[in-house]
């Protein structure tokens, strides 16, 4: 089971390697982002797009506030760089808002929904596992960008989860409870 001091840690973990890979990501031209590198996404740029797309489906799941007009998985909200980087700093913080307000009890509750796509029937299943998906979803989409961040010779820096800065704090609930 999991805890609201893994959120907080997680949560500033996401905001951290968010960062990291999109300060790596500036040093790319804008052709060079939104190049097919043969990636599930085809290109770091509708991979950025992707994790966009889905952290502010499930952020609407568990905040309820409206995810916007979301039809597609691969769908490409923003085109321009600048904007989708400004956006997930937005996305981040919305995430830190949900994370700051997130109780045990919550944690330990069902989570209903209906997924985008496919067989849109409503979905119920435990919290905690929603919110374990949605931290592990953005560690897998941000290493394969760091996979072709590599390819066109940027080294995207540590990305591992011990490695997060003692004194990294989300600007919504600091340091975290630990």
């Amino acid at each position: 089971m999991i805890t609201t001091a893994y959120c907080q840690h997680m949560a500033r973990y996401n905001r951290w390697q968010n960062q990291s890979i999109y300060a790596a990501c500036e040093k790319l031209t804008d052709d060079t982002r939104k190049r097919n590198m043969g990636a599930f996404f085809k290109s770091i740029h509708n991979t950025l797009n992707h994790l966009m797309v889905a952290d502010r489906l499930w952020l609407s799941r568990f905040d309820g506030e409206p995810a916007g007009d979301i039809h597609s998985l691969d769908q490409v909200l923003y085109t321009d760089f600048e904007e989708l980087k400004k956006q997930r700093g937005f996305a981040d913080d919305r995430a830190d808002r949900f994370i700051a307000t997130l109780t045990q009890a919550r944690i330990d509750s069902a989570l209903t929904f209906r997924r985008v796509g496919g067989n849109k029937d409503e979905v119920s299943m435990p919290m905690h596992i929603c919110l374990m998906h949605y931290f592990s979803h953005g560690t897998h989409h941000r290493g394969q960008v760091t996979t072709l961040l590599m390819q066109c010779g940027v080294d995207p820096g540590v990305t591992d989860l011990p490695w997060l800065p003692k004194d990294f704090a989300s600007p919504i609930f600091g340091l975290g409870q630990g």
